[in-house]
């Protein structure tokens, strides 16, 4: 069936970005090696309202992870101690934990196009000024991007638990992993990741404890109890509804 004259009007050229003015499709481009990634970009509808968000506030509120400078923090967030998200969704923790505590800065990183103008527009909404969105690989960001000792915490809530055995090497939680972020974390800055799938838990748990950058701010080892300050997001609540136990693990790097 031949398409209507309004939708070929109106289809966007192949490799045309859906918002050029919002963040780009593939930022690091073909600068870098090609290799196994922990994250799959999620293709889904963008509302108008996200969108707005993005072609309004990408320029103010967004960069683009592409590997070929250096970022400022302190500039970038007028002097405030600056926590790295990886992975945030839709953005509604995110957003919440940044009027929770407008002494922090929030960088947080996805490649979920959706999530980013949602989080923008409710940055907006509440009159946020201490996060930034950013768009790709936060390897990427991490190894080319940040200065030694740059961040003053990350956190890594919900990440994608690849359960099949054969895709365990894209776990994001992983020796080289870890020794890249206690490069980039200050002594004393606390890594916080929490996740709902049981084996992965114990894998983090297990690289965690062995990794001689960090240390369990738990007394005796274990998780930790789900500290105040991460919401309960929708996911998080779906996976109780479900039976799913949630488990904190917060390391200090040492």
């Amino acid at each position: 069936m031949s398409e209507s004259r309004e939708t070929a009007l109106h289809r966007r050229p192949k490799g045309e970005p859906r918002f050029p003015e919002g963040p780009a499709p593939d930022p690091a481009g073909s600068h870098f090696e090609r290799r196994i990634r922990s994250f799959q970009p999620r293709r889904s509808r963008v509302t108008p309202g996200q969108g707005d968000a993005l072609r309004r506030l990408w320029g103010v509120w967004g960069l683009d992870i592409d590997g070929q400078r250096t970022l400022d923090l302190g500039e970038m967030f007028g002097g405030l101690p600056v926590v790295l998200e990886i992975g945030f969704g839709m953005g509604e923790a995110t957003a919440q934990m940044a009027a929770d505590d407008p002494s922090t800065g929030i960088l947080a990183v996805d490649v979920h196009t959706p999530g980013q103008g949602n989080l923008l527009a409710l940055a907006e909404k509440a009159g946020l000024t201490n996060v930034r969105v950013a768009n790709g690989d936060a390897i990427i960001l991490l190894r080319e991007m940040l200065p030694p000792a740059a961040l003053d915490g990350v956190r890594v809530y919900f990440p994608d638990p690849w359960p099949k055995k054969r895709h365990h090497k894209r776990r994001l939680i992983q020796p080289e992993f870890l020794s890249l972020v206690a490069a980039r974390m200050k002594p004393g800055a606390v890594l916080h990741c929490a996740t709902d799938w049981e084996p992965y838990a114990e894998q983090m748990l297990d690289v965690l404890t062995a990794h001689p950058d960090f240390a369990n701010t738990v007394p005796g080892g274990g998780y930790a109890p789900r500290p105040a300050f991460r919401p309960l997001t929708r996911f998080e609540g779906q996976g109780l509804d479900k039976g799913h136990v949630v488990h904190d693990l917060l390391f200090k790097r040492v």
